[in-house]
């Protein structure tokens, strides 16, 4: 026990070596068994991933996960302490992975008119809804098919930034005189017409075959969300407008 005066300041000294031994040990390479422990931690996401977006969070169980990575059970709750928070942190993998291969902009500069800013992302957005080698939004339609409220948070902090841009976008387009909510309908028009795309998908999954309203050109039907939404936006603005023009002046 520390006793007051310049015991207590010895004590604080007593902390210092272990402190600094850290310190020297972080700044070391990363040695074999720390490697081995990063790549049985991305193993078990990679699995993760794959199971909770063939099973959902309730029907998928800690051991097929881990019989697929090839690791102990023990390992899932050393890396991420139980199954919630492994399956918060495989959407959260799976989100960063996709983003990754589809980037939100499409390659698309802040410079480019409204409308081609809308059409990349549009196309972005559909060629990740429709990757079948991303487990993000097999993972998503599962969560809102069972909900369990795991992923509310992470959805919050990754996807948030997305829909600012987006919203900002479809404001833009729409112009100083629409609402708040023309701006929020507009957008909702817009996403839901993509999120069409997940629907269908595992639709045609459980049903075995393609029928009459599959989408098998994701660029053809980027065009027509766009072309379509552009219509809806442009008798929008053109509402807004005549609204303002009427309004009677303060």
């Amino acid at each position: 026990m520390l006793s007051e005066g310049r015991g207590e300041e010895t004590g604080v000294d007593k902390v210092k070596f272990p402190i600094k031994i850290r310190v020297g040990y972080l700044d070391k390479p990363m040695d074999s068994g720390t490697k081995r422990s990063e790549t049985t931690r991305h193993r078990l996401l990679q699995s993760a991933c794959k199971v909770f977006a063939r099973k959902g969070y309730r029907d998928a169980t800690i051991a097929a996960i881990c019989r697929r990575a090839g690791t102990n059970i023990a390992a899932v709750n050393y890396h991420f302490g139980g199954k919630a928070h492994l399956y918060t942190e495989a959407w959260r993998h799976s989100f960063h992975a996709s983003i990754g291969t589809h980037p939100p902009d499409g390659g698309v500069g802040d410079d480019a008119p409204p409308e081609v800013r809308l059409r990349a992302r549009v196309g972005a957005l559909l060629h990740r809804i429709a990757d079948e080698a991303s487990a993000e939004f097999s993972i998503l339609f599962t969560e809102l098919s069972d909900p369990t409220g795991l992923l509310h948070e992470a959805m919050r902090d990754t996807i948030r930034p997305l829909r600012d841009r987006m919203t900002a976008l479809v404001r833009e387009l729409l112009g100083p005189h629409a609402s708040d909510t023309e701006v929020r309908f507009c957008q909702i028009s817009i996403l839901s017409q993509c999120f069409d795309v997940m629907t269908r998908r595992r639709l045609i999954a459980r049903l075995g075959e393609r029928g009459p309203l599959a989408i098998d050109n994701l660029d053809a039907y980027a065009d027509h969300i766009t072309a379509f939404s552009l219509a809806g936006i442009r008798a929008v603005r053109a509402q807004a407008e005549r609204r303002a023009a009427h309004a009677p002046s303060a």
